[in-house]
């Protein structure tokens, strides 16, 4: 695993991006404004097998204007990847090839564990914070990843 050059230079289209909690069961999805500067949750979307998955995805990508997916990496805490990492690259590669845009990958090491504490800290009561935890995370590691395009670096930026 190397940090890979920040790519978010690359011009794009006007449009959104999207962020990925990847799940087996469910996938958190946040989405910026259509500037690119703030993340926002947008839905927990519950997974229904390839041609329900992708019907949803192109779907969102076209009704969102979505023009780059940056999907979270969970790595193991002192950086190496998982084999949770290689389903998130495997379903990131599924979504590219699905919808045609391109699909970066950042570290979400700890987005779960920020967005459990940020909802705890709201008092939000524990079955509605299973509601909203994916898209939380989600919503981080967009903001992250943001951030660090911002910068001109990518430290959460992951490549093979």
């Amino acid at each position: 695993m190397t940090l890979q050059p920040d790519s978010s230079s690359t011009p794009l289209p006007p449009g959104r991006i999207a962020g990925i909690d990847f799940g087996t069961v469910r996938i958190g999805v946040a989405i910026t404004d259509k500037r690119g500067s703030i993340a926002s949750p947008l839905v927990n979307y519950t997974r229904r097998g390839l041609e329900g998955d992708a019907h949803y995805f192109r779907r969102l990508t076209a009704d969102e204007q979505i023009v780059r997916y940056v999907v979270g990496l969970p790595v193991h805490s002192h950086g190496a990847e998982s084999q949770k990492s290689r389903e998130a690259r495997k379903f990131g590669d599924w979504l590219q090839s699905t919808t045609g845009v391109p699909v970066e990958y950042f570290d979400e090491r700890f987005t779960s564990r920020e967005a459990g504490q940020l909802l705890a800290d709201a008092q939000v009561p524990a079955k509605r914070r299973k509601e909203k935890l994916d898209m939380l995370a989600a919503q981080i590691l967009l903001q992250g990843w943001l951030e660090s395009s911002r910068t001109g670096e990518a430290p959460g930026s992951l490549d093979e």
